[in-house]
């Protein structure tokens, strides 16, 4: 463990990925970039992920991203001897990430009840829809499910129209998260008693746990609290406002030391001492009037002279930004947010950068996402020891499956 400071927090921590799209592999992600071991078993028709999203020269984007510091072994997980590859692999595996309905891993005979018989030490991740118990743990489900059953998509849109949605896969996000944290917490524990267990990561649960505050709220006052657009509620002024050139910023001067600034800002230090304003309670009870205040403010300058303003009064603001704005806004490169990585079909890609910053043991991204099976040969012969005769045996059996 005394080359954590070059390869990683997880070093050494070998991890083995069977799932699809985006909650399982973006928890074996997140282990990768912090140096963990981990072996993404794919189908040999190829994850779902490498269908969505953008491709360049036939490769997926999103798979160069979430499938990158992965070694890609292609089994048939649907036949036994796919199924014993497994089960061969397990004895070393510390953490074994999967993603599927509940039941289909024991009825591929992958269970944690029987992997842990071949490795006591095994944790598993296990993220889907409903959990692994309850009514509902037979039911399909997506990230998306879990934001309109969780109530969380309730909250998203204009209170005059239907709910909206966020243009990317975030409950699948936010579970993955769950699974690393889950992950560490059980390794400490193993570290104490020697001994593995579940992680059960629910969708919903994990959708629904971003509902704390209005679960009190109703249970105590019967409040139910619904969309109120670009707004916060209660914490007025927070929203956008539409500058001269069309673009959008978004000003959150909640606080009454905050507002005092902003009303310096926009040379208008008399409206922070109005009764109406002074206060945040006052300001909520005439959130609308206030907001066209500045709005009117707002919309004769464009986004670049409001934020610089906004920027000398410390007021907390930042321009509703677009893609092309993350890549010419210095503050990406400087955070390592935005790094150009060896692509061995592109030359380069440019993947998203780490995160969180670890001051002695960070991560790092060592290669983009591989091709389907890319390492299949390679690791069963140096890793499992299998023989050149067995391995094409598996190959021409279409066990396994190889991209040359």
């Amino acid at each position: 463990m005394s080359h954590l400071e070059d390869f990683g927090a997880l070093h050494g921590l070998k991890v083995l990925e069977i799932g699809s799209t985006a909650s399982g592999p973006f928890c074996g992600r997140l282990m990768g970039d912090f140096g963990a071991e981990v072996i993404k078993i794919e189908s040999p028709g190829g994850d779902p992920i490498r269908g969505l999203g953008h491709h360049a020269e036939g490769k997926s984007l999103y798979a160069a991203s979430i499938l990158r510091n992965k070694l890609n072994v292609s089994i048939d997980l649907k036949r036994s001897e796919g199924q014993e590859l497994i089960r061969r692999m397990i004895s070393d595996v510390d953490i074994l990430i999967e993603n599927f309905r509940p039941g289909t891993m024991e009825k591929w005979n992958l269970g944690f009840e029987e992997l842990s018989r071949l490795n006591p030490r095994l944790i598993m991740v296990r993220i889907s829809g409903y959990g692994q118990t309850g009514n509902y743990r037979n039911r399909p489900g997506y990230g998306v499910i879990g934001e309109a059953m969780s109530g969380l998509r309730d909250l998203i849109g204009e209170p005059d129209r239907p709910p909206s949605r966020v243009a990317m896969p975030l409950t699948d996000y936010v579970s993955a998260l769950y699974g690393v944290i889950g992950a560490l917490m059980a390794l400490r524990a193993r570290a104490v008693n020697g001994k593995g267990q579940v992680i059960d990561v629910s969708l919903i649960e994990s959708a629904f746990s971003f509902m704390e505050s209005f679960v009190p709220a109703y249970a105590q006052k019967g409040i139910e609290e619904t969309r109120s657009g670009a707004r916060l509620p209660n914490s007025a002024p927070n929203t956008i406002f539409r500058c001269k050139d069309g673009e959008y910023i978004h000003i959150a001067a909640l606080a009454d030391g905050i507002f005092r600034r902003l009303a310096l800002a926009m040379d208008q230090p008399e409206i922070a001492e109005n009764a109406k304003y002074k206060t945040q309670q006052a300001r909520n009870s005439h959130e609308s009037e206030l907001e066209g205040l500045i709005q009117e403010w707002v919309g004769r300058k464009d986004s670049a002279t409001i934020q610089q303003m906004l920027d000398r009064h410390d007021v907390p603001a930042a321009k509703i930004y677009k893609m092309k704005d993350i890549f010419n806004d210095d503050y990406f490169k400087s955070r390592d947010m935005l790094i150009d990585v060896p692509d061995g079909d592109l030359g380069s890609v440019t993947l998203a950068g780490i995160t969180p910053k670890l001051s002695g043991t960070p991560g790092s991204i060592r290669w983009a996402g591989r091709k389907t099976g890319e390492d299949t040969e390679s690791f069963l012969k140096k890793h499992m020891n299998l023989s050149d005769e067995k391995v094409s045996e598996l190959i021409q059996s279409g066990v396994v499956f190889v991209n040359d």
